[in-house]
């Protein structure tokens, strides 16, 4: 079969949101969450560069429901805030101990998840879907506002 190139986007789509789903189901029913794990890896990634105007962007959600969930996160314990030395309007994002326990105490349990979901592909199918996926992030990836999250 030939794919052409919106069929490519709708497949990616539709996995995506298949892999999305099965995951985040599956930790709520252990009492997890992947919303506050994915938010916690991207913030200890950032290492305290990452501002919540940055997780807006890289994650295409509107800036008032990041500082929302940022909110509760600050407000457990599993990140801080802190004033940039340049300027003192932006806050900065890092994550605290109690945030790395978070994340040492999902983080397996996602992982192995996700492995489950590309059981089906062979070691060399793994290797040439995500050889060609980070080819296309990288053409996709020119946005400076998540600079602070890339590989």
């Amino acid at each position: 079969m030939k794919y052409r190139s919106d069929d490519i986007a709708r497949l990616l789509a539709g996995t995506y949101m298949r892999v999305h789903r099965r995951i985040d189901a599956a930790m709520a029913a252990e009492g997890a969450s992947l919303a506050r794990t994915k938010m916690l890896l991207l913030i200890e990634k950032g290492a305290g560069a990452a501002r919540a105007a940055d997780l807006a962007a890289y994650l295409g959600q509107a800036p008032r429901t990041v500082t929302e969930a940022l909110d509760g996160l600050e407000r457990d314990g599993l990140i801080a805030r802190t004033a940039d030395p340049a300027d003192r309007r932006v806050k900065r994002l890092a994550i605290t101990d109690e945030g790395r326990r978070a994340i040492a105490a999902t983080e397996p349990l996602r992982q192995r998840l996700t492995g489950e979901l590309f059981a089906p592909l062979s070691a060399a199918e793994c290797e040439a879907l995500g050889a060609t996926l980070a080819k296309l992030i990288d053409a996709l990836d020119e946005d400076p506002s998540c600079s602070a999250f890339r590989s």
